[in-house]
């Protein structure tokens, strides 16, 4: 009996760290790091497009499902949006993963301009991190559930198609997100911080004018210029932004133009962007471009039609939750970087210019604030579904803007992989706070009703459109 009793004492010994450990969140976290950067390079190979996100959503969905994730594949009508869930009772906290790349911008992992030429697409937003990092977290939750007992369930909401796409305003308006109690996100940067980000509203379309083709030459008389139509519709909306409020933007780009000189087109095509911060300025302004394209059909003798491809609603931030996050950020030891590591950022650095900032700022958290930013994203519709929390961290080197070749290679290297594990670290911490503290999940909830309005009705700035599948073919 004296041996079994010493053999039970030595095994609790054993088992004591291990236990320990389990219940450690961070500890979970920093079990998933050869996850995190394997993931996040595989999904930085592939640089799908949204909406083509075959192979990227696959390898999210394969591993979740190794770690005992129920899957709803191909949710709200999008063949690469999933949602992966694990538990059976408690609060329902969800996890937001994108992984969509961006046309048109290719780089190699090195610290100068290599661009690379059998590829099409970059990730030059960061979201093979994103997905990687997302994914991290919520395995690393749904072990911390396990090894604790704690009630709760972990949802991954697998989001194709941030860029332009809308993807996450499909799920929202399908009601995929209606009975999650919160949602947490977080995208990659050049920076650590938890600030309370307000986005401005979006709404795209492409615009597609007809005409009459003939040679330029020999027969102008019987055409009628496509071109001719968007670069009136284009000059026109430029004289409006005179008579626009201080907060709006509005961009373009020609999609389509013809494609000799001496042949008048027949079919042009213009992109536009409209955004504010008000989602109903950005309502009201759209019927002005629409008759600004009306009337360029008119005085140039074509045809035009238009199609809204995506529209945002602005994020609804909580100031309960941010500042939770901020505290939650502020614990975590700083990211630490090998020496090969900062010699490959400073070289990144020198190609910023003389006023980029310090690398040490990738060490810091930046000081909370309340800002106003000027892009947009689709998280803006989640966030008025549910109380969502988000948070930033530095996966680029600072001074780095997004959409460029430098953040491509920050993306697909180890500096990018490491801004990763620290943004599953503060989700986790994050995340466990939400699972255990019911006065916040009380005090985030009941400020949520009151920012929303309690007589609040769900509005997208997509309409009733089917999700774009082709809008990057």
């Amino acid at each position: 009996m004296k041996s079994l009793a010493i053999l039970a004492a030595g095994a609790a010994l054993v088992a004591s760290p291990l236990a320990a450990q389990q219940a450690d969140p961070i500890a979970q976290v920093e079990a998933q790091q050869e996850r995190t950067q394997r993931v996040a390079q595989q999904i930085w190979d592939f640089a799908e497009l949204g909406y083509l996100e075959t192979r990227s959503s696959g390898l999210l969905i394969d591993e979740l499902e190794g770690a005992g994730f129920s899957i709803r594949p191909g949710v709200a009508g999008i063949p690469t949006a999933f949602v992966a869930e694990w538990g059976d009772s408690g609060p329902v906290i969800g996890l937001l993963a994108e992984f969509d790349a961006l046309p048109g911008i290719t780089q190699s992992a090195q610290p100068t301009r290599d661009p690379v030429a059998d590829k099409h697409a970059g990730h030059a937003c960061g979201h093979n991190l994103f997905g990687a990092g997302s994914l991290s977290a919520a395995i690393a939750i749904r072990n911390w559930l396990e090894a604790t007992g704690t009630p709760g369930r972990v949802r991954l909401y697998g989001t194709p198609a941030e860029e332009g796409g809308s993807g996450k305003v499909y799920m929202a308006r399908a009601g995929l997100f209606d009975d999650a109690d919160f949602v947490i996100d977080w995208h990659p940067a050049d920076r650590n911080s938890a600030a309370s980000r307000k986005s401005l509203a979006n709404r795209s379309g492409k615009f597609r004018f007809r005409g009459v083709s003939a040679h330029a030459a020999g027969a102008p008389e019987r055409g009628r210029s496509a071109l001719d139509g968007v670069e009136a519709m284009n000059m026109m909306v430029n004289m409006m932004r005179e008579h626009t409020s201080m907060d709006t933007r509005i961009h373009y780009v020609i999609t389509s133009g013809g494609a000799a000189p001496n042949v008048v087109p027949d079919f042009a095509e213009v992109f536009y962007y409209v955004r504010h911060s008000d989602a109903d300025e950005v309502r009201a302004l759209w019927p002005r471009l629409e008759a600004a394209a009306q009337g360029a059909a008119m005085g140039t003798g074509t045809d035009v039609d238009w199609e809204i491809i995506h529209g945002n609603n602005p994020t609804l931030p909580l100031e309960s939750l941010q500042t939770m996050m901020d505290a939650k950020l502020r614990q975590l030891e700083p990211i630490a970087y090998t020496a090969e590591e900062l010699a490959w950022a400073g070289t990144i650095r020198d190609s910023l210019g003389e006023d980029a900032p310090a690398l040490a700022q990738a060490q810091e958290v930046e000081d909370y604030a309340v800002l106003t930013g000027y892009g947009s994203t689709d998280v803006g519709d989640v966030s008025r579904a549910v109380p969502t929390v988000s948070v930033r961290t530095a996966t680029w080197v600072p001074g780095t803007a997004a959409h460029s070749w430098q953040a491509v290679a920050a993306s697909g290297h180890s500096y990018g992989a490491k801004g990763t594990q620290q943004a599953a670290k503060a989700m986790i911490l994050a995340a466990v706070e939400l699972y255990t503290n019911p006065q916040l999940r009380e005090q985030a909830k009941a400020e949520f009703i009151a920012e929303r309005g309690e007589d609040y009705v769900y509005e997208s700035l997509l309409g009733d459109r089917e999700p774009p599948l082709d809008y990057r073919q």
